[in-house]
């Protein structure tokens, strides 16, 4: 099982800060997002998700245990 922490916008769209998940991979996690939260399905594309504190564009396995942030773009500096 991971954590999966949502932030700003994702977070709205989800209606939650923070979720546990089971999804093996980063692939199946999106898909699983989108299926539980359909708000999702406009910002996910453009988030930034990061496994572990480790930027992840491509579909990887999901260790057990592991942190999964979901960050939408920020505006400002």
């Amino acid at each position: 099982m991971s954590v999966v922490r949502f932030f700003a916008a994702a977070e709205e769209a989800a209606g939650t800060a923070e979720e546990q998940r089971t999804e093996a991979s980063l692939d199946a996690l999106r898909a699983g997002l989108v299926a539980d939260h359909p708000l999702l399905a406009p910002i996910l594309p453009r988030c930034a998700v990061l496994v572990d504190g480790t930027r992840r564009d491509d579909d990887v396995a999901i260790p057990e245990g592991a942190t999964v942030d979901v960050l939408p773009p920020f505006a400002g500096g």
